[in-house]
């Protein structure tokens, strides 16, 4: 299938990391020109090398999308070099393990700045392009504890949940511009960080490492991990002409984990 997005100018945040770089693979391969932005500018640079060296076009940038006053500057320099964002994958880091008591409200504020605020701020930042385009794609990728809560994930539980409001509010208000808003929820997809919420939660709970992996698959109506690629394909696929009239979702990419209907 042609998912007729050859050429667009696509931004994925968080573009260096396991579920970003995987993203921005997806793209590449169905011809996207894709900005690969990421605190970490090395890991933008591996993952853009890599899009590379496979036949695609893609350009690395460091950002920290916590620093909002940097926004505005950032889609400048992309729609100076490529154009105007028409697919915008807002994708940010994790924060760490907490329960939902006992966090200090400053590290409520930092969190919320970073993974909310800065989803919203550059969503604005990129809209006008879109509506100017007629034609535009928001993508934001949140969490499976956004309808089924996981133990010990307090903040990103609140936080992601917060994106899920936000998403379904936006869709409705530029729907008729020809931009589809969706939101898409991860499962257990194998990647360096849910590694490192295996390890953190056998460490609390005495348990090896292979303990819990096992009984995390268990839980799992496919019985596996997802795969990197399967949940970028299927933001591919939510940025295509194909997916033109699918807005205001929320796509679970999960094996049939989260339980709720």
């Amino acid at each position: 299938m042609d998912l007729g997005i050859e050429n667009k100018v696509a931004l994925v945040t968080g573009g260096g990391g396991g579920l970003g770089s995987a993203i921005a693979a997806s793209l590449a391969r169905e011809g996207a020109r894709v900005v690969v932005a990421d605190i970490d500018l090395d890991a933008a640079v591996q993952t853009a090398s890599r899009i590379g060296a496979a036949g695609g076009t893609a350009m690395p940038m460091q950002w920290d999308l916590a620093d909002l006053g940097h926004t505005e500057s950032r889609v400048a320099e992309i729609a100076a070099h490529w154009g105007d964002v028409q697919i915008l994958v807002n994708n940010t880091g994790g924060p760490p393990p907490t329960q939902a008591q006992g966090v200090h409200t400053d590290d409520w504020e930092r969190h919320f700045r970073a993974m909310v605020a800065s989803v919203i701020r550059l969503t604005d930042a990129v809209l006008p392009g879109m509506r100017r385009a007629g034609w535009g794609r928001v993508i934001t990728s949140a969490s499976s504890g956004v309808l089924a809560p996981i133990p010990n994930l307090g903040i990103s539980n609140t936080l992601r949940a917060a994106l899920l409001g936000w998403s379904k509010t936006l869709s409705r208000e530029v729907a008729a511009a020809g931009v589809t808003v969706n939101l898409v929820l991860p499962g257990r997809i194998a990647t360096h960080r849910i590694q490192q919420l295996d390890e953190a939660k056998a460490g609390r709970e005495g348990r090896t490492l292979s303990e819990v992996v096992d009984a995390s698959t268990d839980s799992i109506p496919m019985g596996r991990y997802g795969r990197p690629q399967e949940y970028g394909d299927t933001i591919a696929f939510l940025a295509s002409e194909a997916a033109s009239y699918i807005t205001g979702s929320t796509v679970r990419v999960d094996g049939g984990l989260i339980p709720g209907i």
